[in-house]
């Protein structure tokens, strides 16, 4: 029996065999041929295909029945004179150079200041040191009080006067309430004269603030050069810097 069996399976195998090599075709048994052109021609476009991370398909190249890609145009050639040309620069400093000024210097820091300048070797025009005058300073004044609690009833008392006034806190004069400042003595003297009609009895006229000079260093047409000479001046300079002028 399993002889038989064997047989059997032997010659199954051989018509196999003959069969798929086209043996058999005389007798109308012929397999459908799976060779890859064969393939190739069953397939649906087989140029959309793709690895998921692959490059992107050059269409113009992989799909037959695609448009041939135009010819890119070809740029005029640029003008001789435009393409010569320098970029545009941005503005140049104005030769004419800025205005700087610093103030507030007392007389003998301005001729530190002089003599300092002087050295720099600049012209005469480049730098200007002005002097300018502050007036003295007068006050309608009460005080100096013994103590908080008489500077507190005078202030109360003012109020029910309905009298301005402020604090006085400089050195001689605190604690002190001014009633008014003026620019002249005569002006101090007439504010006293219109408050005695009010109740006013004890206050006086004194000398807030005498009379000061200053001095201003200008520079004004400096330019970069001159500008960082002078802004290195140092000490000279009494611990001020240099603003543009307004």
């Amino acid at each position: 029996m399993l002889r038989w069996a064997i047989a059997l399976l032997l010659l199954a195998n051989a018509g196999y065999f003959a069969w798929s090599q086209g043996y058999l075709g005389p007798l109308g048994l012929t397999a459908q041929p799976q060779r890859e052109p064969e393939r190739l021609h069953t397939q649906l476009r087989p140029e959309a295909l793709r690895l998921l991370d692959g490059p992107a398909p050059d269409t113009a190249q992989t799909d037959p029945g695609a448009p041939a890609a135009a010819t890119p145009s070809v740029a005029p050639l640029a003008d001789p004179a435009q393409t010569d040309a320098p970029a545009p620069s941005a503005p140049a400093p104005s030769a004419a150079g800025a205005c700087w000024l610093a103030s507030g210097f007392s007389a003998a820091q301005a001729d530190a200041l002089r003599a300092a300048l002087a050295l720099l070797d600049l012209p005469s025009a480049s730098w200007q040191l002005t002097p300018t005058g502050s007036g003295g300073r007068w006050i309608v004044y009460m005080g100096r009080f013994d103590n908080p609690q008489q500077l507190e009833r005078k202030q109360a008392e003012l109020r029910a006067l309905q009298v301005e006034f402020r604090s006085v806190n400089t050195a001689g004069l605190r604690p002190g309430l001014a009633l008014g400042t003026f620019s002249s003595e005569a002006a101090a003297q007439q504010a006293l004269r219109d408050l005695r009609p009010q109740g006013v009895r004890t206050a006086r006229v004194v000398l807030y603030r005498t009379e000061t000079l200053s001095y201003t260093l200008r520079l004004p047409q400096a330019s970069a050069a001159q500008h960082a000479a002078v802004a290195a001046l140092g000490p000279a300079l009494a611990g001020r810097t240099l603003q543009r002028c307004e």
